[in-house]
């Protein structure tokens, strides 16, 4: 049987929950995980770096974390942002589940879980972090990005962090080629091996 990925719709495994302690928006909160989501036993490396890399998330409008695992960036948005909505987008339903639980475990009622075809056509939004899913395959990540990063409003930056041995440069360069019309992208840190990519929207974007 083929084993099960953090991109999977539905993990065949069966759901056991585990408390993990972990460090987001300067808080020591306890949070719960589970095999079949991305990095179930820790804050992952790369996650960490975008955390500590970029400047603090817009007060208010829409902000989103594109492929949101147990929740730790979005949790960190809802934390940090308390007056914005927040958007956990994943299609692992594991994913969606755990971060609705560990945003009612810290009492966030401004964070919504959904699948991808669940966010409104019509939000546009005053952020995006991610910790893309790299291993979905170049075509499906490009496709992915061509659908949230052309949402985001006049001014508002994209923060991707993606590990230099998965194809940091070469996602830059996309992402110049894709965007480099209305956008500017820039490397905006670098840290133990992982690149954080910036599309930041000009206000003379076209779509």
């Amino acid at each position: 049987m083929a084993a099960d990925h953090y991109f999977s719709d539905q993990p065949r495994g069966e759901l056991v929950l585990s408390p993990l302690s972990v460090t987001l928006a300067d808080r020591e909160v306890e949070v719960v995980t589970a095999g079949g989501v991305f990095s179930p036993r820790a804050l992952d490396a790369g996650t960490r770096v975008l955390l500590t890399s970029v400047p603090p998330p817009p007060t208010t409008g829409h902000v989103l974390d594109l492929g949101c695992g147990w929740g730790p960036i979005s949790l960190s948005l809802a934390l940090r942002s308390p007056e914005a909505t927040v958007w956990a987008v994943d299609v692992n339903e594991r994913s969606l589940d755990l971060t609705r639980r560990n945003a009612a475990r810290l009492g966030l009622s401004n964070l919504t879980a959904v699948r991808p075809e669940q966010v409104p056509d019509d939000v546009r939004f005053s952020c995006i972090w991610s910790n893309p899913p790299i291993r979905v395959g170049k075509n499906e990540l490009h496709g992915m990005l061509e659908h949230w990063v052309p949402r985001l409003d006049d001014e508002a930056s994209a923060w991707l962090v993606v590990a230099r041995n998965l194809g940091s440069d070469s996602l830059q360069r996309w992402l110049e080629e894709s965007f480099g019309a209305w956008s500017t992208v820039s490397r905006a840190a670098t840290q133990k091996g992982y690149r954080v990519l910036r599309v930041r929207r000009t206000s003379s974007a076209v779509e």
